[in-house]
């Protein structure tokens, strides 16, 4: 078992969200599973619209917030997006068939993780809000999550 590692990112603003957002493109591996936690407002949809721009995706990315999964494909990457935070229960996430997309391949961007079995984090990332910006709690809990977050 790898030991987890952590690092703290001060993000003061929207660019320089967007910047450390690019960084974490720049690591992203197929496979690669992440939490994102944090409260509502803390920058969370931000930093992955962040990371589908840096990687070249040119459309509008929105919270999945009702439909709780948006895919997309930039980079050469297939990503996942999840937002759970308004699943109702686990019939529910059972129902809509989520599984099937954690195949190993794709990579899980997941707000609200702890609302349903989805794989464990390669890296969680939490955002707090701050007087002034938000602070970036980075967690790598495998391998793969040590490697992107000592590359950052």
């Amino acid at each position: 078992m790898h030991k987890p590692d952590d690092s703290r990112i001060n993000l003061a603003d929207e660019p320089a969200t967007l910047a450390f957002a690019a960084r974490l493109a720049a690591q992203l591996q197929p496979g690669m599973v992440i939490h994102l936690q944090g409260d509502l407002g803390a920058g969370k949809t931000c930093l992955v619209r962040g990371i589908l721009n840096a990687l070249g995706y040119t459309g509008r990315v929105k919270s999945p917030t009702y439909t709780l999964l948006e895919p997309y494909h930039a980079g050469g990457l297939d990503l996942r997006h999840f937002d759970l935070y308004r699943l109702q229960d686990e019939y529910e996430w059972e129902a809509a068939g989520f599984r099937d997309e954690f195949d190993g391949h794709n990579i899980l961007l997941i707000e609200w993780p702890e609302k349903a079995p989805v794989p464990p984090a390669d890296l969680l990332i939490e955002l707090e809000i701050l007087p002034q910006g938000r602070l970036a709690r980075l967690t790598g809990n495998t391998a793969m999550g040590h490697a992107c977050l000592k590359q950052l």
